[in-house]
């Protein structure tokens, strides 16, 4: 594996939303994932402010060893199918794209059940990523965990979660470790204002933190989870956190980098995919990929935040 570090490519990020998403009850988990990649997301990239959008797609059945909790700990159980990043270089840029989701929005009915959208206005902390392909639309090539940690009340979680990754995000056997620390969820005030989707959440979730965590494999995971290092984190989770729940990735898409919707973003994910396999270079030529791409202006770029 890599042991070049990446994670500067995600400075320009200012401004963050994470969502956590769960199907629509009586949807065919094959037919959302492909809605979700193929249609919601080349909508969602084509809305102007956007910087940074990417999908990472759950397994709701695989949940067993993923991360190690302390005796005491509540789990969180929350049926998820999936995590959507979205980025921002700035305020503007967030409130262009907000002003413009109505039509997303209205979208999210046809497939999810459940959509919770946690707001990080000073962005999300990327402390190691050495993954070299900064644009992957496809199955997930490592074993990456969403973990989630419901945070007790006060500012020493945040200390904690924050000096915790960055000390065991230094052992070898991380390819990636990204930290978002979101403000609290309210439940009075849902968001996204999707209508006709669920956006009311038990307490395990309320403040909730997510580190995304990447192997290069399970068996590699295991043996970090044996390192004395993680032993002494388990030890103090009681201290900070009040429950841990951990999702895998199954799927990983990025639909927009640094303001420019990808091929996946464009076409779709789906699509994107087959040009690759096909090998069908001629489809990524300016003269094609500007027939797809949105109308020069209709994205503007705010750097100041």
């Amino acid at each position: 594996m890599s042991t070049i570090d990446y994670s500067a490519r995600d400075e320009r990020v200012r401004r963050n939303v994470y969502a956590s998403v769960r199907r629509r009850d009586g949807l065919p988990h094959e037919l959302f994932a492909n809605y979700w990649r193929d249609v919601h997301a080349t909508l969602c990239s084509r809305l102007p402010g956007l910087d940074f959008y990417v999908q990472q797609h759950f397994d709701r059945d695989h949940t067993a060893n993923l991360w190690p909790v302390a005796d005491g700990i509540r789990r969180i159980t929350a049926v998820l199918d999936g995590s959507a990043e979205l980025g921002f270089v700035s305020s503007e840029g967030q409130r262009l794209f907000g002003d413009a989701s109505t039509i997303l929005y209205a979208d999210e009915r046809n497939l999810f059940s459940e959509a919770i959208a946690y707001f990080l206005p000073t962005g999300s902390l990327t402390i190691v990523d050495r993954e070299e392909d900064g644009v992957r639309n496809g199955p997930d090539r490592l074993h990456r965990v969403h973990v989630y940690m419901n945070r007790k009340p006060g500012i020493d979680a945040d200390r904690w979660l924050e000096d915790m990754s960055a000390s065991l995000a230094a052992d070898p056997a991380i390819q990636k470790w990204k930290l978002h620390l979101p403000d609290p969820y309210d439940n009075a005030r849902p968001s996204p204002p999707s209508p006709d989707v669920g956006h009311h959440i038990e307490d395990d979730r309320l403040n909730l933190a997510v580190a995304e965590v990447a192997f290069e494999n399970a068996r590699t995971a295991t043996g970090f989870f044996a390192s004395s290092s993680v032993q002494r984190m388990v030890r103090h989770q009681h201290r900070h956190l009040s429950a841990i729940g951990a999702y895998l990735v199954t799927g990983f898409y990025t639909f927009v980098r640094g303001g420019i919707p990808t091929s996946a973003g464009l076409r779709g994910s789906r699509p994107a995919e087959l040009i690759d396999t096909v090998g069908a270079a001629n489809q990524l030529a300016p003269e094609i990929v500007a027939r797809f791409a949105p109308v020069a202006g209709d994205r503007p770029r705010h750097e100041n935040a």
